[in-house]
């Protein structure tokens, strides 16, 4: 079995102690920190601080969100490529947005000026509102369409053979990259027929959000069979949050504390946004709290509350960091080897995990040494 892969998150519209809706990623109502204070601006300075701290503490790359109220994931991670040495930056960019010629160029320079350090997480949309934002009025079913014609194309340039391409949503004419270095891989996550489909043939790691075990066990078995039928395997990711301490009782105290500061209106603004969301993935998300605050422990040490009011990734593993390594061992189990933790804030949560759980899952041969 592989080893488990840590990544972390790095918060581009703005961070908090307490505000769990930073982060929400669907409608247009989402938020974004512009001064400092008690809240954190996603300035260059705070966002390179959390990578160059997560770098030391051992893990390997973070992922930069997509939104229209977060700073562009491939510039600032770009930047942040010249204050880290090994680091790697899952960048999260939506590919109807722009053309496939372009992307591939995109990372072929990132890869050349990070010495190999991108990552790729295709997001198609799963929102129309906030598509619209961006000029894009396609359907769900069809932006998946368009991020298969866009995925294939984006393969075929990285041959470093010339590319003709003519297709429904695509017409490309002697496309070549210069010198095309190492390649990203790509990852992608949704759980709806169409986007299991894409992943399975066109991604590297399919990524999961932090679903009770069962519920993740039965997801991969359809990625793995959608693959195998066209001859290929994956890797597998979840993204979760974390909430790790000392003790188990420190660590539900935080979760409380957290909950407490959650405004009863906040929560059901934020669960209508979540209910009118297209997204399947969304709707297994609401679906696990369905806007309810008294029974958020969803499974061992598996906790909805962060989903009350944040679209997206909405489960938090909470508990002692013996807890929280045995939640990732279980989930590693399953077939996930790559994990993209998070927590509120984010620069004091990666000591927290780098400290408490990296080492238990170093002594138990989880991680590289």
């Amino acid at each position: 079995m592989s080893p488990v892969v840590l990544h972390w998150f790095l918060p581009t519209n703005g961070d908090s102690r307490a505000d769990l809706s930073l982060g929400n990623a669907v409608g247009v109502s989402g938020s974004r920190v512009t001064e400092s204070g008690v809240e954190r601006a996603p300035d260059v300075g705070y966002i390179g601080q959390i990578a160059r701290s997560a770098e030391q503490l051992g893990f390997r790359g973070a992922l930069t969100p997509t939104s229209s109220w977060c700073e562009d994931g491939w510039v600032i991670t770009a930047g942040l490529t010249q204050v880290t040495e090994r680091f790697e930056f899952l960048v999260a960019f939506r590919p109807g947005l722009q053309s496939p010629t372009l992307a591939a160029q995109m990372a072929a320079t990132y890869q050349r000026i990070s010495g190999g350090r991108l990552l790729l997480n295709v997001v198609t949309g799963g929102d129309d509102a906030e598509q619209r934002r961006f000029g894009d009025h396609l359907e769900k079913r069809d932006r998946y369409a368009r991020a298969a014609e866009f995925l294939h194309v984006v393969r075929e340039l990285w041959t470093g053979l010339p590319v003709d391409h003519q297709g429904e949503h695509y017409k490309i004419e002697g496309a070549q990259l210069v010198a095309p270095p190492k390649w990203p891989d790509i990852y992608l996550g949704g759980s709806s027929p169409e986007a299991i489909d894409v992943a399975a043939r066109h991604a590297d790691v399919y990524l999961t959000w932090g679903e009770p075990p069962a519920q993740v066990a039965e997801k991969l078995d359809r990625v793995r069979e959608a693959a195998s039928g066209v001859g290929r395997e994956l890797r597998f990711g979840i993204r979760l949050h974390a909430i790790a301490r000392d003790t188990s009782e420190e660590a539900w105290a935080e979760a409380d504390r957290l909950l407490a500061g959650l405004d009863p209106e906040a929560i059901a603004r934020a669960q209508e946004v979540q209910r009118a969301s297209q997204s399947e993935g969304q709707r297994r998300m609401t679906a696990l709290h369905d806007g309810r605050t008294d029974s958020l422990e969803i499974s061992p040490n598996l906790w909805a509350g962060v989903g009350l009011v944040r679209g997206g990734a909405g489960t938090a593993l909470v508990g002692s960091h013996e807890e929280v390594a045995d939640r990732i061992a279980e989930y590693h189990d399953l077939g996930i080897d790559e994990f993209i933790l998070s927590g509120y804030p984010h620069l004091e949560e990666a000591y927290r995990v780098g400290e408490g759980v990296i080492p238990v899952l170093r002594r138990r041969g989880l991680l590289d040494a």
